[in-house]
């Protein structure tokens, strides 16, 4: 299927493993132009040179962890440096915060900012660019924790708080042509994941979740996440404003 993505300047904010950098590979084979950020230069010099030899128009990057500057302002200087965006995605969060249920506000704000709000900042510079411009497509991976609201409790609320936002503001940009989602991926296995261990390990654990959570009865790749969130960043997805796309192998 020609999604129609050739030459579109797409910015992926966390892209250096897994679900991020399947992500870039799969915007690379369709001729995109890349802007990748991550905190680690020596990942990124690797996914420039597989989004390359995929068929990136261009890769750019640079290094930086956005728990860690002023988010509005980074924004501006992206748009500044490389352009008007055609696609961003978020793919910012994770789990590994507190897991403490009773932890207090400067714990819970931490799982806030690092699972959504250091995103949305983000937004609120790049999205007016995409509104004058009456054409944008603007993508969170959020996660199935956020409907399941299984596993740590500060990382499904944050994710189901940004849920929340996407359907919510989705709502009110869905008449400007600016397209808002997010796709909320199952338990995903690559190398180094939370997963990964286990599977190398034979941890009895795998099975168990497996058969208990996973209808599909196997994890998923970032490929496939990568899939959706390239369909999401097309014409395709043009009446799929402010959807939560599940991508979880039937969670259960």
């Amino acid at each position: 299927m020609d999604l129609g993505l050739k030459n579109k300047l797409v910015l992926i904010v966390g892209a250096s493993k897994g679900i991020g950098r399947g992500i870039a590979v799969g915007f690379a084979t369709e001729g995109c132009r890349i802007l990748a950020i991550a905190r680690s230069e020596d990942l990124l010099k690797e996914v420039k040179e597989e989004c390359i030899e995929k068929g990136a128009e261009s890769f750019d990057y640079e290094v930086a962890d956005i728990m860690d500057c002023d988010t509005k302002e980074y924004a501006q200087h992206l748009i500044d440096t490389y352009g008007l965006f055609d696609v961003v995605v978020h793919n910012v969060g994770g789990s590994l915060i507190s897991r403490n249920h009773l932890a207090g506000a400067e714990d819970w704000n931490y799982a806030l900012k690092f699972n959504a709000i250091a995103a949305i900042d983000m937004n609120s510079v790049l999205i007016p660019t995409m509104i004058e411009r009456g054409n944008g497509r603007v993508i969170h991976i959020s996660s199935i924790s956020a409907v399941m609201l299984r596993g740590n409790p500060l990382y499904a609320s944050a994710k189901a708080f940004l849920n929340a936002y996407v359907t919510t503001v989705g709502r009110q940009l869905a008449s400007t042509g600016v397209l808002l989602c997010s796709v909320m991926p199952g338990a995903v296995a690559f190398p180094g994941s939370y997963w990964d261990k286990f599977v190398k390990e034979g941890n009895p654990r795998v099975d168990d979740f497996l058969r208990h959570h996973q209808a599909a009865n196997r994890f998923g790749t970032p490929e496939e996440i990568a899939n959706t969130v390239l369909f999401m960043a097309s014409e395709k997805s043009s009446f799929m404003h402010a959807t939560n796309i599940p991508v979880d192998g039937a969670n259960m």
